[in-house]
C-alpha cells in the first residue's frame, strides 16, 4: 500500500476479539482464527458477520454450506491451539482431531475447548470486499459455555506476542513498523 499518511496501528485500536469461525460440509469440518466477528443486528432476528479470505478452505466450505459457527475465546487459550486453526490449512491437516467439539445441524462444528460462548448461524448474505468476503448469518443458537475474559485481538499481540497469517488483513502488520510503507 505504502500510503505513509496511515498509522497501521491505529487499526489495533478497533476493539476487535479472536474468534473460531467452523463450518462443515459433507463431513468435511475446518475452521479458522480470525479478528472479525460482530453482532450486525437484533431485531426482528439476530444476525452477525465474520469476514473470511477468498483463498482460505473455510471460505470454501462455508459457500457450500451455508452455515458457520463462532467460538468466542478466552484470554488463556494456548499459542498452540491457536497455530492449529490460525496457521495450519485443513486441506492438509485435521485441525478437529485434538480439541473437544459438538456439531449442530448434522454439519456445524463447535469447538468447546478455550470457548466461553458459541453463536451458529445461517448464511443470509455474502459480500466480497476486496481479498476478503463479509459472511452475514441469521443467528439460530447462542450459548454461554464458561465465564470468563474474551481473548482480544490486542492483547493477542501485544501479550502473546502472536502474529498474523498471510491471508488476515493485518497480516502486514507482522514487520513492527508504525506506517505500512
Amino acid at each position: 500500500m505504502g500510503d505513509k499518511s496511515i498509522d497501521t496501528k491505529a487499526l489495533y485500536m478497533i476493539s476487535s476479539g479472536v474468534y473460531l469461525v467452523s463450518t462443515g460440509y459433507e463431513g468435511i469440518l475446518n475452521g479458522q482464527i480470525v479478528n472479525t466477528a460482530m453482532q450486525v443486528s437484533g431485531k426482528p432476528e439476530i444476525c452477525i458477520a465474520t469476514a473470511l479470505h477468498k483463498e482460505n478452505y473455510t471460505t470454501e466450505l462455508l459457500k457450500r454450506s451455508g452455515k458457520f459457527s463462532i467460538s468466542i475465546l478466552d484470554e488463556n487459550v494456548p499459542m498452540t491451539f491457536i497455530g492449529t486453526f490460525g496457521f495450519r490449512c485443513g486441506r492438509d491437516h485435521d485441525k478437529f482431531e485434538k480439541c473437544n467439539f459438538k456439531v449442530h445441524d448434522n454439519c456445524l462444528p463447535v469447538v468447546t475447548d478455550y470457548t466461553l460462548a458459541s453463536l451458529c448461524a445461517d448464511v443470509v448474505a455474502v459480500q466480497e470486499v476486496k481479498t476478503h468476503f463479509l459472511f452475514i448469518g441469521r443467528v439460530h443458537h447462542a450459548e454461554v459455555l464458561k465465564e470468563g475474559v474474551p481473548l482480544t485481538y490486542k492483547a493477542y499481540h501485544e501479550i502473546k506476542k502472536g502474529k498474523s497469517p498471510k491471508h488476515a488483513p493485518s497480516h502486514l502488520f507482522n514487520d513492527g513498523n508504525n506506517n505500512n510503507s
